[in-house]
């Protein structure tokens, strides 16, 4: 197979790069690269905007002289310019500070095995394919309703690649990958008012994607969904995270419990291991080896062997995010997040949307979120929104120039409920998630 073949070149010019370090007079070192194939294409108005190629490929090479570190990168793989690269690393490294934390990660966590996770499922990158789901999902979408009356654009992209990583402890592995995603953006109007939203699709597997003409239509019903928006009044209500952006909240307690927050002491979770942070009934598992998952790895970009795991139980946060650096800081043990998380799952109270709208009453859907408001450091939360205003759990009419605001330890302790149907075009796999009461500033 050609993947097979260029995953051993790969494997060969690491294996280079890592030996040429020890004759340099570094005591140890690692070296990661990747190649990456593919084309990205856009239309706009149903005519093609952008047709581009992907062909990239280069590596990188940290070095330790005992506790010092030095890095390098190159694209050109040829013999010399791969000896001077390794040189450049270990000439810096040589005039870097020592650091008691730095080096590769211990043996004893590196992946001895890698399973096959089945992440790699190859087509022709053909672009005339790609313009042709492209317009496709524009024209569904713009012939849907009079009301669509333009277009910021549909973009098809494929993405092959081939990712190795090696270290001087004697793992040199990788594995290939493919990804495909379609995706649509139209702007509605209905006398002065305009809206725009958008729909996607994305997969490991390219016959999985949603067809052109759902992604489109579906882009077409959610912008309509949005004419008519109002500004609300101030107020103090239930608020309904949409399971297409609900993985958002999860996203800023990963940054929260990962390691570098922590040891530099800018988390509002410091100290919280072994202490409650949600509801007794919510659990997070994390699960890196799910076949064909989006964000499986069989190691993690330090080539720490990844496992499951349960991040929270019933409510109590049971593990940090650690790399082998923030573990050290920590005087912790890594436990594979060097890159990020892979595939977490959580748990749900059962209800369905609508059920979840019941259950809230009169309060406030957000289905899209703008503006970076959330500081890490204290956990305060302030960000624009739009959505949908509900009373006696029925959708009354869209709503839009709105901040939500509160305190992420709050909100996460006052999550009432996490529905069942689940978001899984993502790292974090959540449903809707209901939380109690936030401070929401309209009018």
């Amino acid at each position: 197979m050609e993947s097979e073949k260029q995953l051993a070149e790969i494997q060969n010019v690491v294996d280079d790069a890592l030996r040429l370090a020890i004759q340099k007079g570094a005591t140890s070192a690692e070296a990661s690269m990747s190649k990456v194939q593919g084309i990205a294409v856009s239309s706009r108005l149903k005519e093609v905007e952008t047709v581009e190629f992907t062909n990239d490929g280069g590596l990188g090479i940290a070095v330790f002289v005992g506790q010092k570190k030095g890095s390098a990168s190159t694209a050109d793989l040829s013999p010399a310019a791969l000896r001077l690269t390794v040189e450049k690393a270990v000439e810096i490294a040589k005039y870097t500070s020592e650091d008691d934390c730095a080096g590769v990660a211990d043996k004893e966590f590196i992946a001895t095995e890698i399973p096959d996770l089945d992440l790699y499922h190859p087509i022709e990158l053909d672009t005339q394919a790609g313009i042709k789901m492209a317009i496709e999902a524009e024209t569904a979408g713009m012939d849907f309703d009079s009301k669509i009356v333009n277009s910021d654009g549909a973009s098809y992209n494929a993405n092959l690649g081939v990712r190795v990583y090696g270290n001087t402890h004697g793992i040199n592995a990788g594995y290939a990958s493919s990804r495909y995603n379609l995706s649509c953006v139209l702007i509605g109007q209905d006398g002065d008012d305009m809206q725009r939203n958008y729909a996607y699709t994305i997969d490991r597997e390219a016959h999985l994607l949603d067809s052109p003409h759902k992604v489109g239509v579906d882009a077409a019903k959610e912008t309509l969904s949005r004419l008519g928006a109002r500004k609300i009044n101030t107020a103090k209500v239930p608020v309904l995270f949409h399971r297409d952006i609900a993985s958002g909240i999860f996203g800023h307690f990963v940054s929260a419990i990962s390691g570098g927050s922590l040891f530099r002491q800018s988390s509002f979770l410091l100290d919280s291991l072994g202490t409650k942070v949600f509801p007794d009934w919510l659990t997070i598992t994390e699960k890196p080896h799910i076949l064909k998952g989006l964000a499986s790895s069989p190691f993690d970009n330090e080539g720490v062997r990844t496992q499951d795991m349960t991040i929270v139980d019933s409510g109590i946060l049971q593990h940090y995010l650690l790399t082998s650096y923030s573990a050290r800081k920590l005087k912790m043990q890594t436990n594979g997040h060097a890159g990020g998380i892979h595939n977490w799952l959580l748990s749900s109270t059962g209800e369905s949307d609508k059920e979840l709208l019941e259950k809230m009453g009169t309060g406030l859907i957000v289905t899209e979120l703008m503006g970076q408001g959330v500081n890490i450091v204290n956990g305060d939360y302030s960000r624009g929104a739009a959505g949908f205003w509900v009373e006696n759990g029925i959708i009354q009419y869209p709503v839009h120039e709105i901040t939500i605001a509160g305190n992420l330890q709050d909100m996460f302790h006052n999550i009432v409920a996490i529905g069942a149907e689940t978001e899984h075009r993502g790292s974090i796999q959540t449903g809707s998630i209901l939380i109690e009461s936030m401070q929401v500033a309209g009018a």
